[in-house]
């Protein structure tokens, strides 16, 4: 997501040039044409990977072998070391105690996880970790933090060109990880409005969207969460132009706005 940080004075709009059509707008950002996320090899996940296999070549154990120390398959264990999968915090703990890396692998837990996301997408990930308040108005899907795995899910493989099936889960995992500040003792306020038409818009068919309808029902029941949805018949407001996000940190106010005038 391109984001600049700077206080916004009330009042003040923002708008962004209008930028290739995308299945997902909460990773518009990251639309595929961007260089640093064509289909490849990320460089942090591809240096952890080498590293992981060094230390475990360096302990006398075959894939297999060490997949089983760690509680986890030869396949994935094969695939964190090629970099085409981002291993999770439990992988790079076990493989940290199995391997005794001393350190080596705690020390690019925060780097990995960054790297599960779109490459423009990061920066905004680690300042929704920090933030205070959060407000986003939605026009075309349901934003990422109220979205259901399988909603996600339904998403991301509608991207074209196609995301590889590893990278799908990578960032279906992610985008829930990120529903983490809910749960935070931070208690981060958070306010969703919803254009009616993200409502009705069956994304993943009929059942996916009753359990993503459900699941918003719920959240919006948590003390510091609003939900809000926004009428089509109504189109006098600054939403008109496309989706919103405002994130307010501690040091200040990042303003985060996709739009497209017609």
């Amino acid at each position: 997501m391109d984001a600049e940080k700077r206080q916004v004075p009330v009042g003040e709009e923002r708008h962004t040039t209008p930028e290739p059509r995308h299945p997902d707008p909460e990773e518009w950002v990251a639309d595929r044409l961007n260089p640093d996320d064509r289909p490849g090899i990320d460089p942090v996940l591809r240096t952890v990977g080498k590293q992981i296999k060094r230390l475990r070549e360096l302990a006398g154990l075959t894939q297999p072998e060490f997949g089983r120390a760690i509680g986890y398959g030869a396949d994935l264990v094969a695939s964190v070391e090629r970099g085409r999968r981002a291993p999770k915090p439990q992988f790079l703990a076990a493989s940290e105690r199995v391997l005794d890396a001393r350190g080596v692998l705690d020390a690019v837990e925060d780097e990995v996880s960054q790297a599960r996301f779109p490459a423009r997408f990061r920066d905004f990930a680690r300042w929704e970790k920090e933030a205070v308040s959060l407000y986003s108005y939605a026009a075309l899907t349901v934003p990422g933090l109220l979205q259901t795995e399988a909603y996600a899910r339904a998403l991301m493989r509608d991207y074209c060109p196609p995301l590889a099936d590893e990278v799908v889960e990578d960032r279906v995992a992610a985008r829930m990880e990120r529903r983490a500040i809910f749960e935070s003792q931070r208690a981060v306020v958070t306010g969703f409005v919803l254009e009616e038409a993200v409502l009705r818009r069956p994304v993943g068919g009929a059942e996916v969207m009753r359990e993503q309808l459900r699941w918003i029902r719920g959240m919006s029941g948590l003390r510091n969460v609003s939900v809000q949805v926004m009428p089509t018949s109504r189109w006098k407001h600054h939403g008109i132009y496309g989706s919103i996000t405002l994130l307010d940190t501690r040091d200040g106010v990042w303003s985060c706005t996709r739009s497209r005038r017609g």
